[in-house]
């Protein structure tokens, strides 16, 4: 039954295509032509997932990437503003993300595929920087793999065996 109730939550879930490309494979009748497609899906709520799909025709590529984001996907933790808990760098390949936390009311401050990442996420004001390649595949990445390393403060607090007052405010209160 479990199989039910997960395909129930599939409703609330958003699907962004990030980008569609042809791509060919040389044989020896000639060139043949298939496409892949990059989809992120979430619920707005703090969990997103990345995937890809291969096909012949657009929407088999879009259907099997969508089946694929929801393997793969992850929690990312949102704080009460719409924002991250705190800056972090993400790396995959030779692209680099730097994502940082912004002030409420800033907005989604990314360009080209991370924005659809972060709008998947519920994540609502944050400001992000490609460094190194343009290659939307490897940045989505890295961004991905940025959101993967943060943690929220009571994550943080329970690791160090303390509290969230006991980490801000310091020992002496």
């Amino acid at each position: 039954m479990p199989r039910d109730r997960k395909r129930q939550n599939d409703s609330d879930l958003q699907e962004h295509v990030v980008y569609i490309h042809r791509v060919s494979k040389v044989v020896k009748g000639g060139r043949r032509m298939s496409l892949v497609a990059l989809v992120v899906v979430g619920d707005g709520k703090g969990n997103v997932g990345l995937g890809q799909g291969k096909s012949t025709e657009v929407p088999l590529a879009i259907q099997k990437g969508v089946e694929d984001a929801k393997k793969n996907m992850f929690y990312v933790p949102v704080t009460e503003e719409g924002s991250l808990p705190h800056e972090v760098i993400g790396h995959f390949g030779a692209g680099s993300v730097l994502v940082r936390p912004a002030i409420p009311g800033t907005g989604v401050i990314a360009g080209g595929p991370v924005r659809p990442l972060f709008e998947a996420a519920g994540i609502k004001n944050v400001i992000a920087k490609s460094l190194g390649t343009s290659n939307a595949l490897n940045i989505i990445k890295a961004a991905a793999a940025g959101l993967k390393e943060l943690s929220s403060p009571e994550e943080s607090a329970e690791r160090r065996g303390m509290s969230v007052q006991e980490m801000f405010v310091g020992k002496e209160a």
